[in-house]
């Protein structure tokens, strides 16, 4: 079985875990899911970087030791990567002795090839990103100079007493690497930007602190502390027993992913290839770049108050909803943009109207017209052999698409699938041959068939929606986990369905719901505004079938529908485009005004209305009709 070492990086505990810590994590829990289902035996590791003058002074206003606010911290990362189901083999903190003494032997190893010399430090230095600032760098109206990392202002100049790292005699070897390796980082938009930086030149690094009592000693010269960065990096190795060079340590590295956001990219993809050629270790196969999440277009930080805390979204969604919202709206590379109305429509639309409905609907059908139970073979047509074939074609499709970490792409392509699937019932109409005994073994061969589809798609989202995986198995009493078309039996029995993902209405989860107590007496009812039992039958509403539909060009919300009302065929505008796509409207069945005034809507004469609930933000939700209502049935 071959291995497969990914890793995230590991996160500053000077605050609280949030959706950028969140997404990171699940990406790689994803990855390590699917390497899995892949045939690898996957090590996946996480942890915590705690070492730095932040982590001192955030203490020490706190009242605490450093490492006491680092245990703190680190529970809470701990307990949200169990709430989103992360998979991690091991998780690494910077404090643990094996880390420390794993540190010092690989600063120990540099410093005797000759690669770390002492010298002095004179210039400006950013605490926050707790590096040393040139003299280039812009200049504030106090002397002072801007970071060009994080665009804070430094403090005032600082002299002290350091070991630097020989970066500088690097840059020909690293950009010999990145020839040799042009995937080394992925997108390859960052690989330029990588091999950019370095062609400019390298200068050498500063890897101690003489002014930083939080740290790694150096050892032989324990007054100066090791480099954050030098230390937190390190930590690829220091977890996988590199302090031994172990049998485990050998099986492992190099490592064949490393997985972070842009903004640590130079020293992953630099400084730590550099400080392994200086070690005398291969160098990582892989680093993955992902971007930055952004609230409503705008960059999340701690300093503009917008971070994003997971446990919000928790409150009412399950952790399977936030993993699949987090890798269906980010492309790898781009940043991703969080909205809570996005998050909700999404939710809402693909995991509840379409995944969820569509497991529902199949296993009711089973329940009623089999009760729960197939005894019989199933009759089959060339339809239910497409259906077999076209999922064949989205596997291949998917592992393309997930092999290349695009997992927006893949579960695009699968959604897809979904509707069709959905639409296959519309086109068998399940309900219709249930009504003729001599219909049943046709009515069995459509069923077994949603039931195979479902399982077989279910294996492409298990990696993503690991726990809704497990709940869809146990209805269709179902244990395999591996890839392809699923061969369930002609007989076979299912479990009572379970409903996946209850909707989540907008105005509740914005707390703007109100309650009040019920009144103590009946409430006076006045006159204004109440019609008579003839008003209402004036208006006709009937059930139709939505034949075609289409965008209506040069109007971001209107859909151009043509109907099957039972009498006749009409077109209809409907301003829902920004919710419903087409495919997913066409062969539903919806309630229309019929007797509507016909009205030019975009040049297009539109016979009628389609009626829909809204909610508080007038988001519409077309009502869902039991399968068997007949196209003309009259609303009354």
């Amino acid at each position: 079985m071959p291995k497969f070492y990914l890793t995230t990086p590991i996160y500053y505990v000077n605050d609280v875990p949030h959706i950028g810590h969140a997404y990171t994590t699940v990406l790689a829990d994803v990855i390590k899911r699917y390497k899995r289902l892949r045939g690898f035996q996957v090590m996946f590791l996480t942890g915590t970087d705690e070492h730095g003058q932040k982590i001192e002074r955030s203490a020490t206003k706190q009242g605490l030791a450093p490492k006491q606010l680092a245990d703190s911290m680190v529970e809470r990362f701990k307990q949200l990567w169990q709430i989103l189901n992360i998979d991690y083999d091991h998780f690494i903190r910077t404090t643990d002795e094996e880390h420390i003494k794993g540190v010092q032997k690989i600063f120990a190893r540099v410093k005797e090839k000759g690669d770390i010399y002492l010298g002095e430090y004179a210039g400006h230095y950013c605490i926050s990103c707790e590096n040393f600032i040139q003299d280039s760098a812009e200049e504030t109206a106090d002397g002072k100079r801007t970071c060009p990392e994080c665009g804070r202002p430094t403090a005032n100049r600082v002299k002290e007493k350091c070991y630097f790292f020989r970066l500088s005699a690097y840059g020909d070897k690293l950009l010999r690497f990145y020839e040799e390796n042009p995937d080394f980082v992925t997108p390859r938009s960052r690989m330029n930007e990588v091999v950019s930086f370095v062609k400019m030149g390298l200068r050498d690094l500063s890897v101690t602190r003489s002014t930083v009592k939080w740290g790694v000693p150096v050892p032989g010269d324990p007054q100066q502390t090791i480099y954050v960065w030098f230390d937190a990096l390190s930590n690829y190795i220091t977890a996988i027993d590199y302090l031994n060079e172990s049998e485990r340590f050998t099986a492992l590295w190099p490592a064949d992913l490393h997985i972070m956001a842009k903004d640590i990219l130079k020293y992953h993809a630099i400084y730590w290839p550099a400080f392994l050629l200086a070690a005398g270790l291969p160098l990582p196969k892989k680093e993955l770049i992902h971007g930055w999440w952004l609230q409503d277009e705008k960059k999340m930080s701690k300093s503009s108050g917008n971070v994003l805390d997971p446990h919000i979204l928790l409150k009412h969604f399950s952790a399977d909803a936030i993993r699949y919202f987090l890798m269906r709206e980010a492309s790898i590379g781009a940043d991703g943009n969080f909205s809570h109305e996005g998050f909700i429509n999404r939710i809402n639309t693909d995991l509840t109207n379409d995944w969820a409905n569509l497991v529902s609907r199949t296993t009711a059908m089973i329940e009623k017209y089999f009760n729960k139970s197939f005894q019989d073979q199933g009759l089959y047509t060339e339809k239910e052999e497409d259906i077999q074939n076209g999922y064949l074609e989205l596997e291949k499709k998917v592992l393309d698409n997930f092999d290349q970490y695009q997992f927006n792409r893949g579960l695009e392509d699968i959604f897809e699938f979904i509707n069709r699937l959905n639409r296959y019932i519309v086109d068998a109409q399940p309900w219709n041959l249930a009504k003729d005994q001599a219909n049943l073994p046709r009515l069995a061969g459509v069923l077994k068939t949603l039931a195979r589809a479902i399982l077989s798609v279910n294996t492409l989202l298990s990696p993503v929606l690991a726990d809704t995986a497990a709940k869809v198995r146990a209805i269709f009493n179902a244990s395999d986990v591996a890839l392809g078309w699923k061969k369930l039996p002609e007989t076979f029995v299912i479990n009572q369905g379970a409903q996946l993902f209850p909707r989540v209405d907008s105005k509740v989860f914005f707390g703007e719901a109100e309650t009040s107590p019920p009144p103590t007496a009946a409430p006076e009812v006045s006159d204004q505004g109440l019609i008579e039992i003839q008003d209402f039958k004036k208006v006709q509403m009937v059930v139709a079938r939505v034949l075609e539909a289409q965008k209506v060009e040069k109007a971001d919300k209107l859909l151009q529908l043509k109907i099957d009302t039972g009498s006749d065929t009409r077109t209809l505008v409907a301003g829902i485009a920004l919710y419903y796509k087409p495919e997913d409207l066409v062969g539903r069945k919806i309630i229309v005004v019929k007797n509507l005034k016909p009205a030019k809507l975009r040049g297009i004469l539109s016979q009628g209305m389609i009626l829909a609930a809204s909610d508080a933000d007038d988001r519409p939700y077309i009502p869902i009709l039991p399968d068997d209502t007949p196209i003309g049935a009259i609303l009354k």
